[in-house]
């Protein structure tokens, strides 16, 4: 008979991130500063950076046990392709017995290569997981893999409730129309990107994003070593000068909708280049490791919406989340939603009750001020909730992305 089964607790060891970078394509006269480095290289000096500080913390840890190295990604063509998520364990010298795989659901990939280690982990088939992601955005604009197909000349329907249209609906008309419906005003828009890029900028000065950025060296296209260890897109005026920085910031007009827009530069995430990595082993594997957790996972979920709206999917996925751990939003300490506009978080915090300006949404920063590294995301805002929740001594935290085709996705832990 076989060998009977019980579910394994699931616990973070630890998260690391890259700098991140602002975009700039080929050509222009200003670029971000890892637009010239290639994505493989990134998530592989990731991968090493993550593995080195587990086995610093633990010589006992031996990397040939790691089951999987899941990697999120939307872009997967050019160095993103060819399942990046084993090209770059094989460049990070990592064993050849560990395994790689290449996730996308739009911005919900990286939590997505969590959530699948999380839950491949508790079912017992395997106990370590490297969850991460990559994407460069400098390289490739959001949908390059489906003009690939354009290009080609085959059909590429998104939605046959959209009058067959062959191209998703903006996102940023998608954030407008969260907007309308849930009565957000441009100027309250505008105060939670000035709030973000206030709360980063603490983040920043306080050190406590280096503490998990890992430093990044590459050779740019002018043949110089390079190395960069902090992001280049926080705006420290936020902090240091607000009345001119929100003057600055209420002048940007709407990007989405010919007039009366309210979805501006300002408060939307940055397009930006980064990667960012976490591991995972069971509760058993890091007691005999003697490695101290810094999370637990309590709950995952998925959850699909309307697409054309598109971006309220986090809300039935953030509740499956909260049911499945028999808890109530009051009772996190720390909220992270996804900056991709200012307007989601804004309507998911007013669906539950909550202010939105509470001092627990996005307590270390989100997107509007760091970036928005589409695969990589999911695991540098959940890193950032696990890190702020341990150094900060609070116990719950909940995550939640939206994502393309309306998706959203949440995760529960519990710091230890």
């Amino acid at each position: 008979m076989a060998k009977a089964r019980t579910l394994k607790e699931v616990v973070v060891v630890d998260g690391i991130r890259s700098p991140i970078g602002k975009s700039g394509w080929k050509g222009m006269e200003k670029r971000g500063m890892l637009a010239e480095a290639s994505g493989q290289d990134l998530m592989a000096a990731m991968l090493k950076g993550l593995v080195a500080r587990v086995q610093k913390a633990s010589p006992k840890f031996n990397p040939i046990e790691i089951e999987d190295v899941l990697l999120g990604c939307l872009s997967q063509i050019g160095e993103q392709g060819g399942n990046i998520g084993r090209i770059a364990a094989l460049l990070a010298d990592l064993p050849v017995q560990v395994a790689g795989a290449t996730v996308n659901r739009y911005c919900n990939a990286g939590l997505t290569a969590i959530n699948m280690a999380a839950n491949t982990i508790a079912a017992g088939a395997g106990d370590i997981f490297i969850a991460g992601g990559v994407e460069m955005m400098s390289h490739y604009r959001m949908g390059s893999d489906v003009t690939v197909a354009v290009d080609a000349a085959y059909p590429v329907y998104m939605s046959k409730d959209l009058e067959k249209t062959r191209m998703f609906v903006a996102q940023g008309f998608s954030a407008e129309l969260v907007a309308e419906k849930y009565k957000l005003t441009k100027d309250e828009m505008d105060r939670f990107g000035l709030w973000s890029h206030q709360k980063a900028t603490k983040s920043q000065r306080s050190g406590f994003f280096k503490q998990h950025i890992v430093p990044f060296t590459f050779t740019n296209e002018a043949g110089n070593e390079v190395t960069l260890t902090e992001d280049e897109t926080i705006r420290p005026i936020c902090l240091d000068d607000p009345k001119k920085a929100l003057a600055d910031i209420t002048k940007l007009q709407g990007r989405f909708k010919p007039t009366g827009g309210t979805v501006t530069a300002g408060n939307s995430s940055q397009i930006v280049d980064g990667a960012a990595a976490t591991m995972l082993m069971s509760e058993e594997k890091a007691g005999a490791l003697g490695l101290k957790p810094l999370a637990r996972i309590v709950s995952t979920s998925i959850a699909g919406d309307d697409p054309y709206i598109m971006l309220t999917a986090p809300i039935p996925a953030l509740q499956k989340a909260l049911d499945r751990a028999g808890m109530k939003m009051n009772q996190m300490d720390c909220m992270v939603f996804n900056e991709a506009f200012a307007s989601p978080p804004m309507a998911f915090a007013k669906h539950f009750g909550i202010d939105m300006f509470d001092e627990r949404i996005n307590p270390m920063g989100g997107a509007i001020a760091v970036g928005h590294p589409i695969g990589a995301s999911g695991v540098l805002w959940f890193n950032e909730m696990v890190h702020w929740l341990h150094q900060n001594k609070k116990k719950y935290g909940i995550f939640t992305l939206c994502g393309g085709g309306g998706i959203g996705i949440a995760t529960i832990v519990e710091a230890y």
